[in-house]
C-alpha cells in the first residue's frame, strides 16, 4: 500500500463526511474505470504472452519489462466522464459498477477501448434514471389530476343536494302558507291477545 493510499483511507471522518454524495458517485465510478483499465491491460500482455509462447514454444514472459503506467485516457475524455458520472443518482451507483463489470466480462476488450464501455454504459444508465423521472413525473400529474377531479365531482354533487330546496313537506310549510296539515297516521303494530 503505498503511502498516499494510506492517509486517504485514514483520513479523519470529518474530512469524508465533507464529500458530497454526488462527488463520491462520481470517484467511485472513476476507480471503477482505472481498476477495469488496468485489469484489460493485464489480460492484453497474458494475451500476448501466450500468444508468443505458443508461436515460439518458450515462455520469456518472464523477460518482459512493462512500463509502470499503462494507457491512460486523455484530459478532455477524463472531464467528459466525470460529468457523465455526477448526473447518474447514487442509489444508481452500484447497479451501473455491476452493469459496467459485465460488459467488460462480455467483450473483453483491450484498455483503449474500456473507457467506450464506461461511457455508454453511463448513458443506458443516464436514459434509464430519463425514463424513470418521466414515468414518476406523468404518476404524479395523473394523481393530482384525479384528485382535482375527484374533488370537483364530490363538490358537485354536492351542490345537487341542497338542503334549502326539497320536495319534502313540512308542517312549517304549511302552517306558513296556511294550509292545514295532512293528519298523520301512525302505523303502530298489531298485538292480539293470546288465551
Amino acid at each position: 500500500m503505498s503511502l498516499a493510499s494510506w492517509f486517504r483511507w485514514n483520513e479523519p471522518p470529518n474530512h469524508i463526511s465533507q464529500r458530497s454524495p454526488a462527488e463520491m458517485v462520481v470517484e467511485t465510478l472513476m476507480m471503477e474505470l482505472s481498476w477495469q483499465m488496468k485489469q484489460a491491460e493485464k489480460q492484453q500482455r497474458e494475451r500476448e504472452n501466450e500468444y508468443r509462447r505458443m508461436k515460439t514454444g518458450v515462455d520469456y514472459g518472464w523477460l518482459v519489462s512493462y512500463p509502470k503506467h499503462g494507457y491512460d485516457i486523455s484530459p478532455g475524455e477524463r472531464l467528459q466522464l466525470e460529468d457523465m458520472c455526477s448526473k447518474i443518482h447514487p442509489s444508481y451507483c452500484g447497479p451501473v459498477i455491476l452493469r459496467f463489470r459485465q460488459v467488460v466480462a462480455e467483450y473483453e476488450p483491450e484498455a483503449q477501448e474500456v473507457s467506450r464501455l464506461f461511457r455508454s454504459v453511463l448513458q443506458e444508465a443516464a436514459e434509464k434514471i430519463k425514463e424513470e423521472e418521466e414515468a414518476k413525473k406523468l404518476a404524479r400529474q395523473w394523481n393530482t389530476k384525479n384528485r382535482t377531479s375527484l374533488s370537483l365531482t364530490t363538490f358537485k354533487s354536492r351542490s345537487r343536494i341542497s338542503p334549502f330546496i326539497s320536495d319534502i313537506k313540512t308542517i312549517s310549510e304549511d302552517v306558513e302558507r296556511g294550509t292545514q296539515p295532512n293528519r298523520r297516521v301512525w302505523s303502530m303494530p298489531e298485538f292480539r291477545n293470546t288465551k
